[in-house]
């Protein structure tokens, strides 16, 4: 990957639906020649997927917490049941005082108290600890750092 790719995943990130017409200006080529970058990139998994970012709270998720869950087992293989919860933005396999680390974005806390329960029905689920968020100061996308020229 090179600064060109680089720069194009930054202006992506920044805004998603730019023609390729502008990218292809913002690195110097053409919009045929940003449009095969950005397909490359998408082939080789680069780019996951193009999306928008929607505010939680402004569509009922305004509730985020964060669950260690306790195994009696390897949990690594519970990834597709714990996938079935809606409400599960994010579940990691971690070292450390858990065997699973959840994001969670509910509406209310009695919902997310539900969530638990449905965590609680995962094979091998032996407990959990919950840290619900007060205030976000920021979450950033990815950072595609810039390299500084060598000449």
């Amino acid at each position: 990957m090179d600064e060109i790719d680089r720069t194009l995943i930054r202006l992506l990130q920044q805004d998603a639906t730019q023609p390729y017409a502008a990218l292809g200006k913002a690195v110097g080529l053409s919009s045929g020649a940003a449009h095969e970058r950005v397909r490359k990139l998408r082939e080789r998994g680069v780019i996951r997927r193009t999306t928008i970012e929607v505010e939680p709270g402004a569509v009922g998720r305004g509730v985020v917490a964060y669950v260690m869950v306790d195994g009696g087992a390897w949990m690594g293989d519970s990834a597709g049941r714990l996938a079935e919860i809606e409400e599960v933005e994010e579940a990691h396999v971690i070292a450390g005082p858990a065997s699973v680390l959840l994001k969670v974005r509910t509406s209310t806390t009695q919902e997310l108290q539900q969530v638990l329960r449905r965590v609680f029905e995962v094979d091998g689920v032996t407990g959990t600890r919950t840290i619900v968020v007060l205030e976000t100061f920021f979450d950033r996308p990815v950072h595609i750092p810039q390299v500084e020229s060598r000449l």
